[in-house]
């Protein structure tokens, strides 16, 4: 799995900028301020049909422009064509997606098309913020590993608005809420299956890439469903169902589900320093990427945006040792190319300069 071509056009201060990418490394070099995350950020765009720095697409559309579009040939296997995707944002909030030319309504067809893993400096969100951060890492997991995945999380949600509508009228049908909360109920209960199923095949793969970067041994990963597990969710909801009410939204449910990282029966966030926390993070995404290649025969495409930070030169070439063994491609940005020069020197290395938006040789 790799991109061949990428095309940007008006995003931040990319102009107009091509790149023909090597399937292995792509070292993207630049003073601060030249372009080189915004290069990261239209591949995510491509890949998620959203940015990964803000929920404002008009921030990321260049100053003076009306859209921004980015466009690229996925390699999906090595013998064949590869599949061209695409994705418009206009200022007036207007978007489009294409595959393979024809276009598509949901960002679902391009999370599938490309997965891909993203290593930067707000990851470290995934251990310090609130739990839909690590909602978000988990289930991307699930949904490419799990075909029911998608369809359950989208019936959850629509059950979680309907019966967030009704606690929020004050006179609630006890036998409208009933039926909403039974399909509630059902789709939380197969949620949390696949979600409990994932982390445990995920959890043996973290330790072993985590062991090899740092040791902790007392770090630990469980999954909190959003409820407390002694009791079913059913029971939950009526019994919790005068506090909701008056709340007007459910607090119990698949929606409240957590991914706890723990050290020493503490959260990692607030007891590991910044570099261990980093190093955390990147066992827990190289780990995710691994089993989803063991998993679908496919690799999935890594960002690594001031990959070096927090990190000194060991757990450095530590890490670029292992994200080398995972034959996936790799796009990585620096301040200098001395940075990385004795790493990844067995494998075909790109390197891109990067100066005021625009590709220099």
């Amino acid at each position: 799995m790799s991109i061949s071509r990428l095309i940007v056009n008006q995003l931040r201060n990319l102009d107009h900028l091509e790149l023909a990418p090597s399937p292995e490394v792509n070292l993207i070099v630049g003073a601060n301020g030249s372009g080189k995350t915004s290069i990261l950020e239209s591949l995510y765009l491509l890949g998620r049909a959203r940015s990964f720095k803000t929920n404002k697409h008009k921030t990321f559309i260049k100053n003076g422009e009306r859209q921004t579009t980015v466009f690229g040939d996925v390699q999906t296997l090595p013998d064949m064509q590869p599949i061209s995707a695409g994705v418009t944002k206009s200022l007036d909030g207007n978007h489009q997606i294409k595959v393979s030319g024809v276009e598509v309504t949901s960002a679902a067809s391009l999370l599938e098309l490309l997965p891909i893993q993203l290593i930067e400096p707000e990851t470290f969100k995934l251990l310090s913020s609130g739990p839909s951060y690590r909602r978000q890492f988990l289930d991307w997991g699930v949904f490419h590993v799990e075909h029911s995945f998608f369809q359950c999380w989208q019936r959850s949600n629509r059950c979680l608005k309907q019966r967030n509508k009704l606690l929020r009228r004050g006179k609630i049908d006890r036998s409208v809420l009933s039926v909403w909360d039974k399909e509630f109920v059902t789709q939380a209960e197969m949620l949390t299956e696949q979600r409990t199923a994932y982390l445990e095949q995920l959890r043996p793969i973290f330790n072993e890439f985590l062991s090899r970067l740092v040791k902790l041994e007392n770090l630990d990963v469980s999954f909190y469903p959003g409820w407390n597990i002694k009791q079913s969710l059913a029971t939950t909801l009526g019994e919790m169902l005068e506090s909701d009410s008056r709340r007007g939204f459910t607090q119990a449910g698949p929606h409240r589900a957590d991914l706890r990282v723990k050290y020493l029966e503490n959260n990692a966030g607030d007891v590991l320093s910044r570099g261990q926390q980093k190093l955390v993070i990147c066992a827990l995404k190289i780990a995710q990427g691994y089993h989803f290649s063991q998993t679908t025969g496919r690799s999935c495409i890594y960002l690594l945006d001031d990959l070096a930070a927090e990190l000194d030169r060991v757990h450095r070439d530590r890490l670029c040792r292992m994200l080398a063994t995972l034959n996936c491609q790799l796009f990585v940005t620096s301040v200098e190319e001395e940075t990385f020069s004795s790493n990844w020197s067995s494998m075909d290395v790109k390197v891109f300069h990067v100066e005021h938006g625009k590709l220099v040789s």
